[in-house]
């Protein structure tokens, strides 16, 4: 009898996609797309709970299908490179090797998906789904879901043009859906279904570069509309129903230019405002999201809080003051990245309760944040999957088995280990190092001792790398395995750490005399070249838990001792 085999680990990171590549449900499952496959991982318990697999290429965005009583959702969509749309029904029920996932392909799109959204047209789930998708065919597809039957309903051409987002909701008061389009011409096109038909009714000038993201929220009889762009501003419309029994005013207030148009199903008129233009980004802001709704005594409650990523490595909340309602940046909520290795954010996401903060950057990692309990304001970096975000080339375990070292296209060298908690039973595997970040194609790798390996990349040239003392520590710490075990009688010789130095590729080792004492920082000092450019970036810290992204980057290299 063959023995039982089941995963404890899977190391991915999100595809580089734009906004719109992950979605975080009311379940609490976080689902991005990562290669060919969705990836639904649980932050509650730090492991993937499945990889959805279906698409032949790249998936490009996924949505869980909100439901409007804000229950746990069951169903998501995916949208690939393979120019289809798989909608994904997830029982929450199976395991890793033997979940009971339903799928239905939706084809039609003539090139590669790049954003999908979903609503329910009833409070009934199992009723009518409404779909609509976006390609780099320049349409946007309407698709309707009967029971275990989809079909294609409507097609809605752009021309030359293409749209980076779609958002679907309904109009206030009535059950007549509406469609947000963000184009690459700085325009968001709004389209209304009548007699069956999405019939364009209002096209939404201001911003000026290609809108990237785009959500609907509906708050109290009003309905909002927040949109970003490669111009670096947010901007937030309004949609209400327009009382025709207030007479125009002929004074000479200046007021805000207002769209109206009527629906003929209904005969209710809607007017559109822009309530706010939020600049605080210095660079293209990728993604714009709504904290998610919660029922409340029966009734649907809206929060009014903004969540926005951007490719200036910041990610920020916004929200309505409270004496004057204009909207600002909230006081000292600005999170991010540091550092000359990272390029930004693609995407963002509220946790259902709003207490937690995902992001996507660009080179996939993800990033997780979590409000503290007594301080609102103080937001802290917590444990989140990671992996390659290329091809994995090669992995090797480790002598003694106890962590596992991979290298892969993505020019890094990654080592895996468990984390066993002192007062929990159950183990996780994480990433708690980065040994080697390389500027070439990592190929191959042997271990060749306790704590140390040799790695091969498309430079032809063999790099020997060892622990250094600050990771023989952070790993005891992190196992729980005895320093007394890891150690050996030549540790007293070993360096601290060690950093890359500028237009560098081989990691120099960083011995405890290396290290000078950081002064106090203020504006002076840092203005100048030698500390905003310091060279030995290496700073030794004792970590009790797997380091973040930012800690892996720079402060886990391993020092290289030869070259073959």
């Amino acid at each position: 009898m063959a023995a039982p085999v089941e995963v404890c680990h899977v190391a991915c990171c999100a595809n580089r996609a734009g906004g719109g590549a992950m979605s975080w449900g009311q379940g609490g499952l976080l689902a991005f797309g990562s290669c060919r496959d969705v990836v639904l991982y649980e932050p509650a318990v730090r492991r993937a709970a499945a990889a959805l697999r279906g698409h032949a290429g790249r998936v490009n965005c996924v949505r869980w299908v909100r439901r409007r009583d804000s229950a746990p959702e069951t169903e998501l969509i995916s949208g690939g490179s393979d120019k289809q749309l798989i909608l994904w029904e997830w029982n929450g029920t199976g395991m890793w090797n033997n979940q009971l996932v339903k799928s239905i392909p939706l084809k039609g799109h003539a090139e590669a998906v790049c954003a999908v959204d979903a609503v329910y047209q009833s409070h009934e789930p199992d009723l009518n789904l409404l779909i609509a998708s976006a390609a780099s065919d320049s349409t946007v597809r309407i698709w309707s879901r009967h029971g275990s039957e989809a079909k294609c309903i409507e097609i809605l051409q752009f021309g030359n043009g293409f749209v980076m987002d779609v958002c679907l909701s309904f109009l206030p008061g009535s059950n007549v859906p509406i469609l947000a389009c963000g184009g690459d011409d700085c325009k968001i096109y709004l389209f209304i279904q009548q007699n069956g038909q999405f019939q364009k009714m209002l096209i939404l000038p201001g911003h000026e570069d290609w809108i990237r993201g785009i959500e609907w929220a509906v708050c109290g009889e009003d309905l909002f509309l927040v949109s970003c762009a490669q111009d670096c501003l947010i901007r937030i419309w309004k949609v209400c129903t327009k009382s025709k029994q207030i007479p125009e005013t002929e004074d000479d207030s200046i007021r805000l230019k207002e769209n109206v148009f009527t629906v003929r199903d209904t005969d209710i008129t809607y007017a559109i405002t822009l309530e706010s233009v939020l600049a605080g980004h210095e660079n293209w802001v990728y993604a714009v999201h709504w904290q998610p709704s919660f029922s409340k005594d029966g009734s649907m409650q809206q929060p009014m809080r903004i969540l926005s990523a951007s490719m200036d490595k910041t990610v920020i909340i916004w929200e309505p003051d409270k004496e004057s309602g204009v909207w600002l940046e909230q006081a000292s909520v600005r999170i991010g990245e540091v550092g000359g290795n990272t390029l930004g954010f693609f995407d963002c996401q509220f946790s259902p309760d709003g207490s937690m903060i995902v992001a996507h950057a660009f080179h996939g990692a993800l990033h997780l944040w979590k409000q503290a309990a007594v301080n609102k304001k103080e937001w802290t970096p917590e444990v989140v999957i990671s992996g390659h975000f290329n091809s994995v080339e090669d992995v090797t375990w480790d002598p003694e088995g106890e962590f596992v070292i991979s290298v892969g296209s993505d020019q890094t060298t990654r080592l895996f280990a468990p984390w066993k908690r002192k007062q929990e039973s159950e183990v996780t595997w994480h990433e708690i190092a980065r040994p080697q970040v390389h500027g070439y194609d990592m190929r191959c790798l042997a271990m060749i001792g306790r704590f140390q390996f040799v790695s091969g990349a498309d430079e032809k040239v063999l790099r020997v790398f060892r622990a250094p003392k600050n990771f023989i520590e952070n790993f005891s710490n992190i196992t729980g395995i005895p320093m007394e075990k890891l150690c050996s009688h030549q540790s007293s010789d070993l360096p601290e750490g060690a950093t890359v130095p500028a237009l560098g590729l081989s990691n120099k080792a960083v011995f405890e005399g290396d290290m000078a004492v950081q002064p106090a920082e203020d504006e002076e000092t840092f203005n100048t070249i030698s500390n905003q450019y310091p060279e030995v970036y290496f700073q030794p810290l004792i970590l009790t838990e797997p380091p973040p992204e930012d800690h892996l980057l720079q402060n886990t290299l391993w020092p290289e001792i030869q070259k073959l």
